[in-house]
């Protein structure tokens, strides 16, 4: 039961996606080559050089083109995504001219999602699902996910105490740091020989199920910031099929400007949960 319930929380992750996507000018950037072989390092240095290789920011607007793939279902849309380091962030869904048809909005202990064309919205806290699942992933995780951190499952940010946790193996072209969770989830960062962080694998003991993020063409978007990844691959795996997928293409990336991460409801609005929503992609 446990196992199916994590599977759940998993397909969750991109249900919200999944529900928005069914329905300005961009900056230049400088490709950065994948370094080809790894240097082995100390454990604790490894680990410090990639903290201090990732990208800074308090807060970052974005905006991308997003594929999602699902079995017998291809869509496509532009998003823009703004983002409030450790505090909120919004993802704009925009299908159709520039015309925004749905609203993300995901903050530390709840995601609400606005959609516009019918009329309705989801609000709730993921809280309780966590403590059925016993998955640690949170807000803060996702958040490192979607601008290329390393973390720790269930933390709030990677400090030098969480270096012992991990894992590290340096071989060959890269090097891998792994983790595991209190639902037994394993996590699997691999890393190249600059410490850039090119996959991140999330499964269960026997990969019965997984996520694998992939991130490809590193750029430089700002002047004296580490490259960006401006290509995010998500897939979703059952006993080693791939389910679906979401590929983000970003064509702008800048850090440390004006943001705006409200969602407001309008009240003729009408309410819906996340399982409805389950429920339908289920059929």
């Amino acid at each position: 039961m446990l196992k199916e319930n994590i599977r759940l929380y998993l397909y969750a992750c991109l249900a919200v996606l999944a529900f928005v996507l069914l329905p300005s000018g961009c900056r230049s950037v400088h490709k950065v080559a994948v370094t080809d072989a790894v240097t082995a390092k100390a454990h604790t240095e490894f680990l410090e050089l990639m903290e201090s290789k990732a990208y800074p920011f308090q807060t970052l607007s974005a905006r991308m083109n997003a594929e999602l793939v699902f079995p017998g279902k291809e869509v496509s849309s532009r998003i823009d995504l703004k983002m409030t380091r450790d505090s909120a962030f919004v993802l704009s869904v925009q299908p159709l001219l520039g015309i925004e048809m749905f609203r993300i909005r995901l903050t530390p202990d709840s995601v609400t999602v606005i959609d516009r064309m019918n009329q309705r919205y989801v609000s709730e806290g993921y809280a309780g699902l966590q403590s059925r699942t016993a998955v640690a992933f949170n807000f803060y995780n996702l958040q490192a996910l979607l601008v290329n951190h390393l973390f720790y499952p269930g933390e709030q940010g990677l400090s030098p105490e969480h270096y012992h946790r991990f894992l590290l193996k340096q071989e060959g072209v890269t090097a891998e740091v792994k983790a595991k969770d209190a639902a037994g989830l394993l996590y699997t960062f691999t890393a190249d020989g600059d410490e850039k962080l090119l996959s991140i694998h999330i499964s269960d003991a026997s990969e019965s199920f997984a996520v694998q993020w992939l991130y490809d063409k590193f750029s430089l978007t700002d002047g004296g910031r580490p490259p960006f990844p401006m290509l995010m691959d998500v897939k979703l795996f059952s006993d080693g099929a791939e389910q679906g997928s979401v590929k983000m293409n970003f064509s702008r990336v800048q850090a440390d400007v004006p943001v705006q991460t409200d969602a407001v409801v309008p009240a003729k609005y009408r309410r819906i949960t996340l399982s409805e929503i389950l429920k339908s992609l289920s059929k």
